[in-house]
């Protein structure tokens, strides 16, 4: 019998999936573990594993095309195997030998694979966080509808139907467009008053997450400048030291003091929680790297206890990884708190948007050469601007303060992230 290939959830909050290229064809030999296809998810392109042995026998799903997280995209049989009607019209039951996930640049554990769809049951019900808020937020009990994800698990598809009262209609997926050459690009101009360009997978994950962070999230800011001339000479001792070993940016000054000053501001390394506030002992970094069509954050972990050339090495191929989309989910999640530095354009000062559940966000601004008045004398200096967004149901307006205070004098004496 065939085996069905699923549109796996490759990230925590995938919901559905671009199918970017087949790496197999039809007819093409099989075998458990082979990459089948990469999928653009939310965050970045993932490869679907096949786990069954045999030959690609139908291809249901053409490349560049979007479809829902437990949607069929292809059959895994023997060449004249009679197969089911093609189609993602209704999810079908899972083999145990579907598929699993993996990221792109390495092979990882197989995922279990999911059993069969059943009904959510009156006593658990499998529901996606996004479906579980909406269905919280419509007054719909999650028990009395169908789920029609993996295992009977109740998506956000299954609560737009439920709270309209007819089941949602599925819109078309946009045709695919190529990946325009510019790290920053916009629709090549034609003789069209404008062009209209279908959301990339990560643009649409960036729109749903400002819609729950800028509208729920009551923030405040703060900022402060800071004279960087001691971080400078340290930043210069410390590449000719290095050599050829590698260089240290001012960025990674700022993210090793970021951390050092969070370790004793525990108030600001928090996350906001329905119920709760997680008030974390460990310091996860997120940095903000921008990438072809959006934005991602891929973490440091443990960023306080790493030297500054560690940082510097972990940085770097952490942004390379973004921007050619090759991330695995967990360099990626769990951040307890980011840094977005727009320094490299020029940028003096901004305000960053605060990247749920996380309780704050640095947004760091460029270093420039400004006349300060020094003892008495108008006198050349390095400055910094840093402008910290706060979630005021976490932070208050004197924590926050504190906590800059704490960062600005690390930046100012290298030394004092010594003690």
């Amino acid at each position: 019998m065939a085996t069905t290939v699923h549109m796996e959830a490759l990230s925590p909050t995938m919901e559905e999936g671009r199918l970017v290229k087949w790496s197999k064809k039809e007819g093409d030999p099989v075998k458990t573990g082979e990459t089948l296809a990469e999928v653009e998810t939310d965050k970045a392109v993932m490869e679907l594993v096949a786990r069954a042995d045999g030959n690609l026998v139908k291809i249901l799903v053409p490349e560049g095309k979007t479809v829902p997280v437990g949607d069929p995209v292809a059959y895994i049989g023997t060449p004249g195997e009679a197969i089911a009607a093609a189609g993602p019209a209704a999810p079908a039951a899972r083999s145990p030998s579907s598929v699993v996930s993996a990221p792109s640049t390495t092979s990882a554990p197989a995922t279990p694979a999911t059993p069969a769809s059943t009904p959510a049951d009156a006593t658990r019900v499998k529901a996606s966080p996004l479906a579980k808020r909406m269905a919280r937020d419509a007054g719909v009990d999650l028990r009395l509808v169908t789920g029609s994800g993996p295992g009977g698990r109740v998506t956000k598809r299954d609560l737009e139907g439920a709270t309209a009262g007819a089941p949602a209609a599925v819109p078309a997926p946009p045709a695919p467009i190529p990946h325009p050459p510019s790290p920053f690009p916009v629709a090549a101009r034609s003789g069209a008053a404008y062009e209209d360009v279908p959301l990339t997978q990560i643009r649409k994950t960036i729109a749903k997450r400002l819609v729950t962070s800028l509208g729920p999230i009551p923030h405040f800011f703060l900022t402060t400048e800071v004279d960087m001339e001691r971080a400078a000479e340290a930043r210069a001792a410390l590449n000719r030291e290095l050599g050829d070993q590698g260089k240290v940016s001012f960025n990674d000054i700022i993210m090793k003091a970021t951390a050092l000053a969070l370790l004793r501001h525990r108030a600001c390394n928090a996350w906001f929680q329905e119920d709760h506030i997680r008030y974390w002992n460990e310091v996860h970094l997120g940095m903000a790297v921008a990438v072809e069509d959006g934005l991602i954050t891929p973490i440091i972990r443990n960023t306080d206890q790493k030297s500054l050339s560690q940082i510097s090495v972990e940085a770097r191929a952490l942004a390379d990884k973004a921007r050619s989309r090759h991330l695995k989910p967990d360099e990626y999640t769990g951040a307890t708190f980011t840094v977005s530095n727009l320094g490299m354009f020029d940028i003096d000062q901004f305000t960053a948007v605060i990247n749920p559940p996380e309780a704050g966000i640095l947004a760091v601004g460029t270093v420039v050469e400004k006349p300060v008045v020094l003892e008495g004398q108008v006198v050349p200096r390095k400055r910094l601007r840093l402008t910290m967004s706060c979630d005021h149901r976490v932070i208050d307006g004197a924590t926050g303060a504190a906590y800059l205070k704490t960062l600005k004098q690390m930046l100012e004496n290298p030394l004092a992230m010594l003690l």
